[in-house]
């Protein structure tokens, strides 16, 4: 179940006031605004930097908002620049390794608990 104190039950929600966690190595991540249906997370990733191969229940958007990217979805690879996004359907494997310094903003249905649980 969702926390009360979290973003959840903010209409507005400055970036400023959300603190950054690190998953993994050259990555850090902001957990923005989010309901149990939808979530809204941005993601800071240094030059080099890998997004793991995984897979997930949850429907995903990104939108490149920085930097390039090497996203690999479902065994394929595609090269991503600013303002360009990608779709992942549930269950279907992905990654991405950052070519250059960084971000993607990443919108998931429904949201995923577990990165409330790990902040």
């Amino acid at each position: 179940m969702m926390d009360s104190s979290t973003p959840a039950n903010r209409l507005f929600i400055k970036s400023d006031d959300v603190t950054w966690e690190s998953p993994d190595e050259g990555i850090t991540r902001q957990i923005l605004g989010y309901d149990d249906r939808l979530m809204l997370v941005r993601v800071r990733f240094e030059e080099g930097a890998v997004g793991v191969l995984h897979n997930h229940p949850h429907r995903q958007v990104t939108y490149v908002e920085s930097g390039s990217f090497e996203v690999r979805i479902d065994g394929k690879k595609e090269v991503l620049k600013k303002g360009d996004c990608f779709f992942i359907p549930p269950e279907v494997q992905h990654g991405a390794l950052a070519l250059e310094e960084g971000c993607l903003i990443d919108v998931f249905t429904p949201a995923r608990e577990s990165f409330l649980e790990s902040a």
